[in-house]
């Protein structure tokens, strides 16, 4: 068993902050002596560097505590969270000392390019191969002929706003590479329409609910069910960062009166919250 000093001086965390975590129940003692004093065995000592793994990142203490409270997670689960969270940091460090090293050379460019002008080609090709038809003759008509389209899309693409756009998207994707191969094997139109028609159910399920509390677990199904079928029709890894963007749309003031008309009152903002709920 270790004391709360013997532990603020392993970790360098102060006792205060220990105490703290002790009076949210972020992190309690193991067992209290008969003195008073805290001890922690070490099961504790490894809960304590999880929530140090978590704290390297930012994390508010109660989002903390709410993953490590979560039944659903276990150990492993955890530890395989904060990997890749470390994995991403990492890599961002990697590139800004990548960039410093540039710069103490002399080669004092930045360089925000996620796809070649090769690769944004087959992306426009791709998209108007398999746009519905009066949605492409539009669109040519729109700039004059295929091949003004086709230089307008690249020119677009290739900015640096949307080449760090695209940085977040291939995340969810896992890699660039297979975001090329789902831009070349998109779903079909009648896959896509199915798919919508379920999430429009699945919305439906959900405005039933309205009255639930979102941490409830006949809401959190369903937006699992939503998150799962989210994932199928996008082909992403985790639907995790995708679904939060969802957060967003659905309070934005100019699409909640469009949801709460086919929804019902308030729907929006419920979905919203369920969504964070459930996520976060």
């Amino acid at each position: 068993m270790m004391t709360v000093k013997e532990i603020s001086e392993l970790t360098g965390i102060s006792a205060r902050t220990l105490h703290y975590y002790d009076e949210i129940g972020l992190f309690v003692p193991t067992e209290k002596s008969e003195a008073g004093y805290r001890l922690y065995d070490d099961k504790a000592l490894e809960k304590l560097q999880q929530i140090l793994f978590f704290r390297e990142f930012d994390m508010p203490l109660k989002e903390i505590k709410a993953v490590m409270d979560n039944p659903v997670l276990d150990r492993n689960q955890i530890l395989e969270m904060q990997r890749k969270m470390l994995i991403k940091k990492k890599n961002r460090i990697e590139k800004l000392i990548s960039g410093i090293d540039d710069i103490l050379k002399g080669e004092n460019h930045m360089d925000f390019t996620i796809f070649n002008k090769t690769e944004i080609e087959e992306m426009f090709q791709s998209m108007m191969e398999h746009m519905p038809e009066d949605m492409r003759d539009i669109s040519i008509k729109e700039f004059g002929s295929m091949e003004e389209w086709k230089n307008h899309y690249i020119e677009v693409m290739s900015s640096e706003k949307m080449q760090r756009g695209y940085e977040k998207v291939i995340e969810w994707y896992g890699g660039k590479d297979k975001f090329l191969e789902i831009n070349r094997n998109p779903i079909s139109k009648e896959v896509a329409e199915s798919y919508n028609k379920r999430i429009d159910h699945i919305l439906q399920k959900l405005a039933e609910k309205i009255n639930c509390d979102v941490g409830s677990f006949d809401v959190k199904q369903i937006i699992g069910e939503y998150g799962f079928v989210m994932k199928q029709i996008t082909q992403i890894n985790d639907e995790k960062e995708l679904m939060l963007c969802h957060v967003a749309y659905y309070r934005n003031e100019k699409i909640k009166p469009k949801i709460d008309e086919k929804y019902g009152k308030g729907a929006s903002d419920f979905f919203a919250d369920a969504i964070e709920e459930f996520y976060k």
